[in-house]
């Protein structure tokens, strides 16, 4: 029997060891890149960089101050990726702006953050869009900001002024939003009245929740939402709704008929038509250029 020399022999039983040895590594966080998009990091301080990917328009020249279009995809702060918006800011490109499908922590990715970090991602975000507006062909005060459920709750939070607590002033929004997109925000998460409360740990939820805190001047808002909803209830646009014309702000407001939370995917119809509703109202505020032209 031919017997392996001691130093060998440990060697060997290392490299054992290690391949048995569960990883160490961070859980990965960066979902696939959506096809075409150019990505750059808007915050490197985060356990891992969060990053945001861009669609330019054909005709494209960091010279153009094009009008911009940023998307927030939903999932309860908890899940989805930027794939998900995606198909907005390439839509948004075809239509001759600068289309941006941000990411931010969520919980399953960045184990278990509170839905405060949500918040912060977006509106520096959309600070980051600002500060780079002339390399991105921009301009910063021409960017409406969408969303979707939990994306429409960050949408709003790009337009109110103050900071919520414990989140730094220094990455607020340098401009508002040249206009709001919402479909079936989660626009009240207060403790009271409202849902996923429970998600903005550390901080009096309220203090996190858009309905309680708009600004008396918001920009002009389009909202969409589904009177069957059971995940974010109609009532809450309807507040929401209201709270905005009272104070003197515009708010379109699009009612589904018998629309789930998922009406826009689950409704031929509304699949087709919000995006032509989106259209009108951005041609209604100056926003789409003269003469659209197709996506790269």
């Amino acid at each position: 029997m031919k017997i392996l020399p001691l130093r060998l022999f440990a060697a060997l039983l290392l490299v054992a060891a290690l391949r048995a040895e569960p990883s160490s590594s961070p859980a990965v966080t960066d979902p696939a890149i959506p096809p075409g998009a150019e990505t750059r990091v808007f915050r490197e301080d985060a356990s891992s960089p969060v990053r945001l990917h861009i669609y330019k328009p054909a005709g494209w020249t960091a010279g153009d101050r094009r009008a911009g279009f940023v998307w927030f995809f939903g999932g309860g702060f908890v899940r989805g990726t930027p794939l998900q918006s995606a198909g907005w800011a390439k839509r948004a490109a075809g239509l001759g702006l600068v289309g941006f499908a941000p990411d931010y922590r969520t919980a399953e990715r960045w184990s278990g953050v509170s839905a405060t970090a949500t918040v912060a991602d977006a509106r520096a975000a959309l600070r980051w869009i600002q500060d780079h507006a002339a390399e991105l062909g921009l301009d910063p005060e021409r960017i409406v900001v969408g969303g979707s459920s939990a994306g429409g709750h960050l949408a709003l939070w790009t337009a109110i002024t103050k900071t919520p607590p414990g989140l730094d002033p220094g990455e607020a929004p340098r401009f508002k939003p040249a206009a709001l997109l919402l479909s079936s925000p989660a626009c009240d998460t207060s403790k009271l009245t409202g849902l996923r409360a429970e998600r903005f740990t550390g901080f009096d939820p309220t203090a996190f929740s858009p309905l309680q805190n708009l600004d008396l001047t918001m920009p002009p808002v389009f909202l969409i939402h589904g009177d069957a909803d059971t995940t974010v209830p109609y009532a809450h646009a309807v507040a929401l709704h209201r709270a905005l014309v009272d104070s003197g702000n515009e708010c379109e407001f699009v009612t589904v008929p018998g629309g789930t939370h998922k009406f826009s995917s689950e409704l031929p119809e509304w699949k087709r038509r919000l995006p032509e509703l989106h259209r009108t109202f951005l041609e209604k505020h100056h926003l789409l250029p003269s003469a659209p032209v197709p996506a790269p």
